[in-house]
């Protein structure tokens, strides 16, 4: 039963200083992957980020609310495109629950930050 595992559920910021296994990071992905969206329009990509540079980059992504995130030893970016679904917002949000149920089930500790920034690339 999932209810257990909600109950359970908690945000985590602060982190043991290990590498979390790949096949932990490879179900990660595939939860996230296994998320639903509008339209099965897969608005979404996700960026597994571990390395510490990038992490300490994304810890200063907002000014509040995201310096944990520096001493994780894992990150998952969400990334939303509003172009290709208009409920970009939930589909993220619905894929970040699922990334964190996984987390729980696995074992790991995770918490979220939303950022919210159009970035044309």
């Amino acid at each position: 039963m999932i209810l257990p595992l909600i109950q359970k559920r908690r945000s985590i910021r602060k982190y043991q200083k290990r590498s979390i296994e790949s096949d932990k990071v490879q179900a990660l992905v595939e939860a996230a992957l296994l998320s639903p969206s509008s339209m099965a329009a897969r608005s979404w990509e996700f960026v597994v980020v571990d390395d510490p540079d990038l992490l300490d980059k994304v810890s200063k992504a907002k000014p509040q609310g995201s310096a944990f995130i520096k001493n994780a030893p894992l990150g998952i970016v969400v990334c939303a495109d509003p172009e290709r679904s208009s409920p970009w917002i939930e589909d993220a949000s619905i894929a970040c629950t699922y990334i964190q149920l996984t987390a729980e089930s696995l074992g790991l500790g995770s918490c979220w930050i939303q950022i919210r920034n159009r970035m044309h690339v």
